[in-house]
């Protein structure tokens, strides 16, 4: 690929970032300036105010994270999943199959007779 094209896909990137974080301390600072500050009194904060308390929530309770949910931190739920599926038996794997194409079918099925109960 040519160096243009990443250079743009790069800074579209950063506008993009940066105005979503500035649509994010737009609404936190709306949210605590119309619900906390009402509700609990207290003091209404800036814009700045409000991307600091994102930071700030990043920080301690590090948010934000999509897409890590089957790896990293979170994954080890994965790796037993793994590990319980390669000591079942065929018999057992098979049934647990079985277990979710039922499952999956009454979803299918229900939306196909709602379609044609509509009719």
């Amino acid at each position: 690929m040519n160096k243009k094209f990443w250079v743009k896909k790069i800074v579209g990137f950063t506008v993009l970032g940066i105005a979503m974080a500035a649509a994010l301390g737009y609404v936190v600072m709306l949210l605590w300036n119309n619900v906390l500050a009402t509700v609990i009194s207290v003091s209404v904060i800036t814009f700045w105010q409000a991307l600091g308390l994102l930071i700030l929530s990043k920080i301690l309770f590090g948010g934000w994270g999509g897409g890590r949910c089957c790896g990293g931190k979170g994954g080890h739920w994965k790796n037993e999943m793994k590990e319980k599926w390669h000591n079942m038996s065929p018999d057992e794997r098979e049934k647990i199959k079985q277990e979710w194409r039922n499952r999956c079918n009454v979803w299918k099925r229900g939306s196909s007779e709602q379609g044609a109960g509509a009719e």
